[in-house]
């Protein structure tokens, strides 16, 4: 399966670089070539079905409706 054409337009490309399987939920890290760590929850059955181990070539989708700004 391809993807010909998606809406979420803040796309980044990267590696696992580790997954924490949970019984239900996993963390996948994806770390861009930049060195940004996107961290991201899905199911332990996404992380299976999709393959998604360290090394593996990925593309980490954010949609949000809403992004907050704290001031430290």
């Amino acid at each position: 399966m391809s993807i010909n054409a998606i809406n979420v337009r803040n796309q980044f490309r990267g590696k696992v670089r580790e997954v924490i399987e949970g019984p239900v939920v996993s963390e996948v890290d994806v770390e861009t070539a930049g060195g940004l760590i996107v961290t991201s929850v899905i199911t332990t059955r996404s992380v299976k079905e999709l393959g998604i181990v360290p090394g593996k070539d990925v593309i980490a989708l954010v949609k949000s409706t809403e992004v907050s700004i704290a001031t430290l």
